[in-house]
């Protein structure tokens, strides 16, 4: 019995429950999710609010609060899953707090039924949260206040609207988002490095060809892809001046060569590792250029200008950037696809590869303790993050947060560095922007239909007179259009603009017939939506929407711009 192994370890019963996001966002995502403590700011018909936590609760996020001083009434039953007859006259915040919580055992959840003029009159009433979620119709001075708390904390804040068959959100995170863990299409991983091979691997290259020609069919059609296209590039470069192809005609040629050098009289066909070969020469021959996006990131002032308050994404890049100074190429991830090989050749590849990323995460990692050193801090980076660092510098993103479109009354809107570009967006066929242009208008009249003063529910368009306050919105929106086409003064060519007022006309009656009520169904998809861009948010992962979303419930379309 002593000689017996230990028992395998199964999956626990949280890994089972969790099994499919895991899959998505790993550990260190779901353990970001479950110390997030996130706030709804719950007004209006309420329903997009809680479709957005409904698909937070779901995946496990630690604690919500929903702050939302309504009561149940009957048209809530009419649109709202949530909540029952036996709900009404009870506050709405409690009822669906106790429903969530239900979805999800292992979060917490609570309710402040408190206005929300009063609860954030609170010193510190913020505090507690790592991410905002308002859902509208919201008065300006509300969500402006909010605005601020989101710039100085750097707290996420999401901004919510749904009326009728349309819906848009916006995204206000901080202003230097960086995210290491962007998720990138596998096919674009790849980086074996032909072009610029290093000793190790040009020794194993040389060994695994040595004798190619003389080969027996069984050793020829076993040779790794990598090793074959190595051994052609170094006969290609004898009679090219020592340069690998450079353009496409010049692969193309590259390409037939390995081509007809496999051999084709077995009884199988053409040997699967030449074919593999041909198959990644247009792609693997390319020198490791960083993006357009890496570069971005190299040339942060963020990364070039560092203190003992930088955080550590900081410094981690500042390291690569000095490690492609010294080599002008980044760090190996170590990866190697899968390929025809026998295993031992193909585990031994593996070993050069990955011997080859260990060093170079060495000489970061080296970097990394330098400059902590130099800049005093009281923190150590752990080699985890530093390693995961390399094996994704290649496709490091940095989202640069802006705040949001918050109207205030009487105020001009301003587009600043969009004017241009938005303004010929206009009248793009299809576009969604004059949607977005109703929905500001939608916001203004908000701003300056106050039902109770500066306190209490704001009114909204369409809720007593919808012609009237059809007309009023309508205006609102041409005012918003024609303001815009004057900041982008002589940068745009104007055309006949009357065609796109006529599609924002449209979209404003849709809105007003609507009076700010808002449909089950396109409320649960924008939910899903919302609660998309918050799980990426909240783990650092993938590539949030850079900072609004519209989406068309009529014609099934949505659009991302950056205002």
């Amino acid at each position: 019995m002593a000689d017996l192994p230990p028992p395998v370890q199964g999956p626990t019963a949280k890994e089972k429950k969790y099994d499919r996001q895991l899959r998505l966002w790993g550990a260190t995502g779901q353990r970001a999710l479950e110390e997030s403590h996130i706030l709804l700011i719950n007004s209006g018909p309420g329903v997009v609010g809680l479709e957005t936590l409904k698909n937070l609760v779901l995946p496990g996020i630690g604690s919500f609060t929903i702050q939302d001083s309504a009561v149940v009434s009957e048209a809530d039953l009419g649109i709202n899953f949530f909540l029952e007859e036996d709900h009404l006259g009870g506050f709405r915040a409690q009822h669906t707090c106790n429903l969530l919580k239900e979805l999800n055992p292992d979060v917490q959840g609570n309710f402040i039924t408190e206005p929300i003029e009063t609860f954030l009159d609170q010193p510190n009433a913020l505090k507690p949260y790592s991410l905002i979620i308002v859902a509208a119709p919201t008065r300006p001075e509300l969500l402006s206040k909010l605005s601020v708390h989101a710039t100085s904390s750097l707290v996420p804040l999401f901004y919510i609207h749904s009326v009728g068959f349309y819906s848009h959100f916006s995204v206000h995170v901080a202003p230097a988002f960086p995210i290491v863990d962007t998720h990138p299409n596998p096919e674009t991983t790849t980086d074996l490095r032909l072009v610029s091979p290093w000793p190790e691997l040009i020794q194993f290259t040389a060994e695994k060809t040595n004798g190619l020609e003389a080969m027996s069919n069984d050793d020829h059609g076993h040779v790794p892809y990598v090793c074959l296209l190595l051994h052609y590039l170094e006969e290609w470069k004898k009679e090219h001046g020592g340069q690998v192809p450079q353009n496409y005609k010049e692969k193309t040629a590259f390409r037939n060569i390995v081509s007809k050098a496999a051999r084709t009289n077995l009884p199988e066909g053409v040997e699967e590792n030449y074919d593999e070969a041909v198959a990644a020469v247009l792609k693997s021959l390319n020198p490791p250029e960083p993006s357009s996006a890496v570069k971005e990131v190299f040339k942060a002032k963020e990364c070039l200008v560092l203190s003992e308050d930088t955080s550590s994404f900081w410094i981690i890049a500042h390291a690569i950037q000095m490690f492609y100074t010294k080599h002008n190429v980044l760090p190996l991830p170590g990866s190697v696809p899968d390929m025809k090989a026998r295993s031992a050749d193909y585990i031994q590849l593996q070993n050069v590869y990955k011997s080859k990323a260990r060093k170079d995460l060495g000489e970061v990692l080296e970097s990394v303790r330098y400059l902590e050193k130099n800049l005093k801090r009281d923190t150590v980076i752990p080699e985890r993050d530093v390693e995961a660092f390399c094996k994704n510098a290649a496709h490091i993103k940095l989202v640069r947060g802006r705040p949001f479109h918050v109207v205030q009354a009487g105020e001009s809107i301003k587009w600043d560095d969009r004017a241009k570009s938005i303004a010929q967006t206009l009248t793009f066929p299809d576009s969604l922007i004059p949607l977005y242009i109703a929905f500001l208008a939608f916001d203004e009249f908000v701003a300056t239909h106050n039902k109770d003063g500066l306190r209490g529910a704001p009114k909204v368009p369409g809720e007593t007179d919808p012609e009237a306050d059809s007309e009023k919105v309508t205006g609102i929106a041409f005012k918003i259009i024609d303001d815009l086409l004057k900041e982008a003064g002589t940068f745009v060519e104007e055309p006949d603009y009357s065609d796109v007022k006529t599609q924002t006309g449209e979209f404003v009656q849709e809105l007003v017939r609507a009076g700010g009520a808002e449909l089950h169904n396109i409320a649960a998809l924008t939910g899903g939506l919302v609660s998309q861009e918050i799980i990426k948010v909240i783990t650092e992962q993938y590539i949030p929407v850079d900072n609004t979303c519209i989406f068309d419930g009529v014609k099934s379309k949505s659009a991302v711009i950056r205002v």
